[in-house]
């Protein structure tokens, strides 16, 4: 008897067991299940191989992989065992295509149907839509899930759902399966059965006219729909900016033929190293200058406290290389300045109305626990424009003396001609009656309920008289320009809680900073740059981000309204994007975005 028991429990060990596989023959085909007796040291490849012989249909079967529904994964590594994977009896594994139709809802909100690869990480599936639909840089874009919208669980599923015309993006380019005719097809499909392709990370490379037609429309789609949805806060003035500009891009898409870029002036090789040549003054310095340039005016000057704001002071200011330096008045310039604003590494952020005659511009300087606040208000357009575009530079590295120095001033002042509601000089003023336009598609639901039609219509039109003459590529680049310029730009907000502390708050990740909020006060407590990091982390036991900042700064957090994961891959995601350069000609380290973005589970 003692034997026998021990033979028994030998035998018990190799016993085989039943295994169920959903076999998918066709899309859109809900498939046949079979079963299979199978044991645990059974690879994968040895199952699909069993699965095949017992189907006993003449198909190509390449494509084909398993994938647990449980466990919301693919399993392809043939050479594992299904002891090694985990697969028991109770696992429900389906045999299906990796590649699968998919309906793609795109910024403008047109929906194209294109063939992807289910089993591949998302990175290398945006990077195989982008290349089918010809949008550059597709590290800038990713899959997102709509929201549930609960006005639809209420209602009853309509048994005739309407159509909607969908692209089908494989009959254009005639797929592997096909005839290869091009044609449109009709397909039916609810709003729950789509992915939204968006912008996920606001940092656009390399934006260029002539290969990123397709780009650029997206993305001032993407703008348009933030503004119109109130996804980001603007002013009345910047409001009726944008409206115009709308408006003058829907009169050129109705007016104008296709665009076609290939008789746009390029700059070639010779020209960008012409226009680039510097000339190096100073030894060993890291800026190239050409000569030496200084901004010197009397501007008014104020530095905020936490919940209190100080009155503005007049000073005179000068500007030289990257530091602006300020005195009492002129006569004490010659002597030791009250301070000296070091703008290496700082940010800068417009503060602009120009009805009301603002301008204003807000300097966030690193120091070694965050950023300090110095607000800078200047007189006129004018001298806001040398200093706005001085700033710029200087907190990227650079001197007036740069060459883009010029170009900057004039790009500042053609955008606040822009942002002007005043007709240029010696034009007429519209004829209301003879314009016909839905001012309401334009604006947010806020300023419908604040004017009528007709008060709208005239401001629009108003504010369209100073970018009439842009051509539609010029006006969509304008947008999405104006669009970065808002404060709130790009920033995600996450409510999080900061390691020994008792109350939440919020985090706003940028594109090269994250900004502690206090959430009573809505205003920013701390600001730290991703330039001055030097390592992040994350402990995914207990969900808690930590990142260690130069001049022994550390910080840590655990996120309150989303998974800490969300947040490591922004931050890993952007500092990604930092890498990039024109000299990679376009191809991309996805080790390397995937070793920043990836965590451990």
């Amino acid at each position: 008897l003692p034997g026998r028991a021990m033979v028994s429990t030998a035998e018990y060990g190799k016993t085989s067991w039943e295994l169920s596989v959903q076999v998918d023959q066709r899309d859109g085909d809900e498939g046949m299940r079979f079963k299979l007796r199978v044991k645990g040291d059974l690879h994968i490849g040895g199952l699909m191989l069993k699965l095949v012989e017992k189907i006993k249909a003449p198909q190509d079967w390449s494509d084909h992989a398993l994938w647990w529904d449980q466990r919301s994964c693919w399993l392809l590594k043939t050479h594992w065992t299904l002891d090694k994977y985990g697969v028991q009896a109770d696992a429900d594994l389906r045999y299906t295509p990796q590649h699968k139709p998919l309906c793609l809802q795109l910024p403008n909100m047109k929906t194209v149907k294109l063939t992807v690869s289910y089993s591949a990480v998302v990175f290398k599936t945006v990077a195989e839509i982008c290349r089918a639909l010809n949008i550059r840089r597709p590290e800038e874009l990713s899959l997102l899930k709509p929201p549930d919208d609960p006005s639809k669980k209420k209602k009853k599923k309509d048994k005739n759902p309407a159509l909607d015309d969908i692209l089908d993006m494989d009959s254009i380019s005639g797929g592997s399966g096909g005839t290869g005719e091009r044609h449109s097809v009709v397909c039916v499909f609810l709003k729950d059965d789509r992915l939204q392709l968006r912008f996920k990370y606001h940092c656009f490379f390399d934006l260029n006219p002539k290969y990123d037609a397709v780009r650029i429309t997206q993305l001032y789609e993407q703008a348009r729909w933030s503004i119109l949805l109130e996804e980001i806060d603007c002013t009345e003035e910047e409001m009726l900016m944008f409206a115009s500009l709308q408006y003058h891009i829907c009169k050129m898409t109705m007016s104008t033929e296709p665009l076609d870029f290939s008789n746009e002036p390029e700059m070639d090789e010779v020209e960008a190293a012409l226009s680039n040549l510097e000339v190096t003054l100073e030894g060993g310095n890291t800026d190239r200058i050409l000569v030496s340039v200084d901004l010197f005016c009397c501007c008014f000057v104020s530095r905020p406290k936490r919940l209190t704001l100080r009155p503005f002071k007049e000073y005179w200011f000068v500007f030289k290389d990257t530091t602006i330096s300020y005195y009492k008045n002129k006569e004490t310039a010659s002597g030791e300045p009250i301070e000296q604003l070091h703008l290496r590494g700082c940010e800068v952020v417009p503060d602009v109305n120009v009805t009301d005659k603002k301008f204003g511009i807000k300097l966030l300087l690193p120091v070694a626990d965050g950023m300090n606040e110095v607000y800078i208000r200047c007189d006129n357009e004018t001298q806001y424009s040398k200093w706005k575009a001085a700033c710029t530079l200087a907190s990227k590295g650079k001197t007036m003396a740069y060459s883009s120095y010029r170009s900057e001033v004039k790009n500042i002042q053609s955008f606040l001609q822009m942002k002007s509601l005043a007709p240029p000089p010696g034009q007429a003023a519209p004829d209301l009656d003879a314009m016909e336009m839905n001012a309401e598609c334009f604006v947010s639901p806020r300023y419908t309920k604040k004017y009528k039609t007709k008060q709208l219509t005239a401001r629009i039109l108003e504010a369209h008289q100073n970018i009439a003459r842009l051509s539609l590529n010029e006006a969509k680049m304008r947008f999405i320009q104006a669009w970065q310029s808002l404060p709130e730009f790009g920033i995600k907000y996450y409510i999080v809680r900061f390691r020994g502390s008792k109350k939440d708050e919020l985090m706003g990740i940028s594109y090269n900073r994250l900004i502690r909020i206090d959430m009573s006060t809505g205003l920013p407590v701390t600001t730290w740059r991703f330039a001055n990091m030097r390592q992040w982390n994350v402990n995914w036991e207990i969900r808690q981000v930590a990142i260690e900042f130069d001049q022994n700064v550390s910080i840590a957090f655990s996120c309150v309204s989303c998974d800490c994961k969300v947040v490591h891959e922004y931050i890993g995601g952007y500092i990604f994007l930092s890498t990039r350069s024109k000299d990679q000609n376009e191809t991309l380290d996805e080790e390397l975005f995937h070793k920043l973005t990836g965590g451990q589970e």
